[in-house]
């Protein structure tokens, strides 16, 4: 593991940031050759809300990898900030592309689509966390402060699996996979937390 650590220490975190962009690229290129099927709005909604989701669990999955020796601490930052990205451009697809900044229509969805009403509480879960994400703000909050408000991560986490979930409809493997693994997480953090005491 050592070994393995030692390697990942030369990796620059700007390689993270590209592959990160790299789907957002396939997208565009996908969007502008017709190769999204049928509904194109709703390939790209589906996908970018997927790809916020899989970034952000990859961001809380670092702490606990970290306790196997694994240590992707540097890489944090920027899946972190990669999840708000993506989810926000998921948000923006809706709004935009799907609703055609209809607010009346906006507004009717947020009372009687529950799923809608999950997804804005991730994504303003996640906001504070964006805005803190600089080295500065950290040294503002202090550690322990930037710490405890970014346990909001989970927050983001339980609601955009259940956004995912309810909107899905029945029960397909997919969104049930993504909340076991955000389920494990938890309970890592809880069992972590719980040694400490």
């Amino acid at each position: 593991m050592d070994r393995i650590n030692t390697v990942l220490r030369r990796v620059p975190t700007g390689v993270v940031w590209v592959g990160g962009l790299v789907p957002l690229a396939w997208l565009v290129w996908a969007a502008a050759s017709n190769a999204l099927g049928p509904d194109p709005v709703k390939g790209i909604e589906l996908r970018l809300g997927l790809w916020g989701l899989q970034f952000l669990i990859a961001s809380l999955a670092i702490t606990p990898l970290r306790q196997t020796g694994l240590n992707l601490i540097r890489f944090r930052r920027a899946l972190g900030v990669l999840a708000f990205i993506y989810i926000t451009l998921h948000f923006s697809a809706w709004v935009v592309l799907d609703m055609g900044l209809r607010w009346d229509e906006i507004t009717a969805d947020l009372v009687k689509r529950p799923y809608v009403i999950l997804g804005m509480v991730g994504l303003l879960a996640m906001l504070p966390l964006a805005i803190t994400s600089t080295n500065a703000a950290i040294r503002k909050l202090g550690g322990a402060r930037w710490r405890q408000l970014h346990r909001l991560a989970y927050v983001a986490g339980i609601a955009g699996v259940a956004h995912f979930v309810v909107l899905v409809k029945g029960w397909p493997p997919e969104p049930l996979l993504y909340a076991g693994a955000l389920a494990i997480l938890l309970l890592l953090r809880l069992s972590r937390r719980r040694q400490a005491a």
